[in-house]
């Protein structure tokens, strides 16, 4: 999957923005305002996904195009190459499965803002 590709799946999300919170070269993807997907554009060829903490040592177990986030806690951040050995159905289902992750963690006010933007 391109760069472009990527940001256009990310964006077609609800209630996703992109930002350069940190710097101008650290795409951020947020869902109202937390952070679902990072791409260092210094370094366009991996995504920053949220995981569940089981699920990425699987991941990572599975696949040498995933490995812990650098910068990030490892725990529940795995850095995905693009152009590695993940498939791109694959590489969707785990943009999926960060944003949900982040859905699942929302705060009342942050879940009303979601919900407001039908």
């Amino acid at each position: 999957m391109d760069i472009e590709t990527l940001r256009e799946y990310c964006l077609a999300k609800k209630a996703t923005h992109e930002g350069f919170p940190f710097d101008q070269t650290t795409l951020v993807f947020k869902v109202v305002d937390r952070m679902f997907a990072v791409i260092d554009l210094e370094q366009p060829n991996h995504v920053t996904l949220k995981c569940d903490p089981d699920y990425a040592l699987e991941l990572r177990d599975r696949y040498h195009g995933v490995e812990g986030a650098f910068h990030f806690n490892k725990k529940y951040w795995n850095q995905v190459a693009l152009d590695g050995d993940v498939p791109d159905e694959l590489l969707r289902r785990l943009i999926d499965h960060s944003y949900e992750e982040v859905l699942k963690k929302f705060t009342r006010k942050q879940k009303e803002a979601y919900h407001a933007l039908s």
